[in-house]
């Protein structure tokens, strides 16, 4: 369908662990799933990484090395089309 953008995936945070919580090759930049409540204290990757939210950085885009896993996992909920 042209000139139709395509819907929106679910909403996604990019976290990642503070300085100083793990060494700089760790702190990678993981998605979360966004929900409409508070932000939980426990954060749940899409790459099942679990971060505490008072060791978590909340980004506002993203910065640095993103996890592999995540984007990988992130791919899933993309609806891809074909170019005519």
């Amino acid at each position: 369908m042209e000139g139709m953008a395509p819907e929106p995936g679910p909403a996604m945070m990019i976290v990642r662990l503070r300085r100083g919580i793990v060494g700089e090759t760790r702190r990678v930049c993981h998605l979360v799933p966004a929900s409409a409540q508070a932000i939980p204290a426990e954060l749940r990757a899409l790459c099942g990484e679990v971060l505490q939210r008072v060791q978590a950085d909340l980004l506002d885009g993203l910065r640095g090395m993103p996890c592999d896993r995540c984007l990988a996992l992130s791919t899933r909920s993309l609806r891809l089309e074909r170019a005519s």
